[in-house]
């Protein structure tokens, strides 16, 4: 499965992707399956001594228990979706008419084979280093070591294994397709939403266009033309 990535979204370097994985590490895994996919929601991380980038290795586990771990095949084929911010853009937003709304969004698509991990401390190792890596990062230095006890319990129910990357593509759409005054439009309706994405969405705009700090700009939809049919609904046929 190759995603399409039109050029003006394209990752200005190879860190944006490895940012909003580090940051979205909850990934999609899908692999064949018969008759459809297998598709499973888990946390990955980066092997720790590897790098995001193809020839690189990556951690994760998923439930033993879910049929997508017996349907793993060592070697095979298999896609990582990273999910960053996103947030739908209302033609409001860009003040003029006429207009379309869209959806601006992030995300990071990893191809490569999967080699699942059936031994204790192969296992047990990933689970270690997953759980390093997200106390470092997103918990508070959590000391495990009085758990293992506990880890020891559960390890026969967790399926670790590695993926081996071979392709990495991203697609950054942020509004890059519109007038740069649109854009910074955009960008500040993004700043003072009530909405975390949109506020990371925003950040990422600025990071990408150098954007200024200039005060929100209220959105405001353009009022229609008054006369005969003003109001009336326009088909898309």
């Amino acid at each position: 499965m190759v995603v399409y990535v039109p050029d003006d979204y394209r990752a200005p370097d190879p860190g944006w992707p490895a940012d909003l994985v580090r940051d979205n590490p909850l990934a999609l895994l899908s692999t064949n399956g018969e008759g459809a996919p297998h598709a499973t929601h888990l946390p990955v991380i980066t092997r720790p001594g590897s790098v995001f980038e193809p020839g690189g290795v990556l951690l994760g586990h998923l439930n033993r228990a879910n049929p997508h771990w017996s349907a793993l095949v060592d070697g095979g084929p298999a896609l990582l979706v990273f999910t960053g911010p996103h947030g739908y853009v209302s033609p409001c937003v860009y003040a003029t008419s006429p207009a379309a709304p869209t959806w601006d969004f992030t995300a990071v698509h990893v191809r490569g084979s999967i080699h699942p991990i059936v031994d204790r401390s192969g296992t047990i190792a990933v689970i270690q280093a997953t759980v390093r890596t997200f106390e470092s990062r997103l918990g508070q230095n959590w000391d495990m070591t009085t758990s293992y006890r506990y880890f020891n319990e559960i390890l026969p129910g967790v399926g670790a294994f590695q993926f081996e990357i071979t392709e990495i593509d991203a697609m950054f759409k942020l509004s890059q397709e519109q007038r740069p005054e649109l854009r910074q439009r955009v960008l500040r309706s993004f700043r003072t939403s009530s909405t975390g994405q949109h506020r990371q969405l925003a950040e990422l705009m600025s990071r990408l266009d150098g954007a200024d700090g200039s005060p929100a700009v209220a959105a405001e939809c353009p009022v229609p033309p008054a006369g005969p049919g003003a109001g009336a609904a326009e088909t898309l046929d």
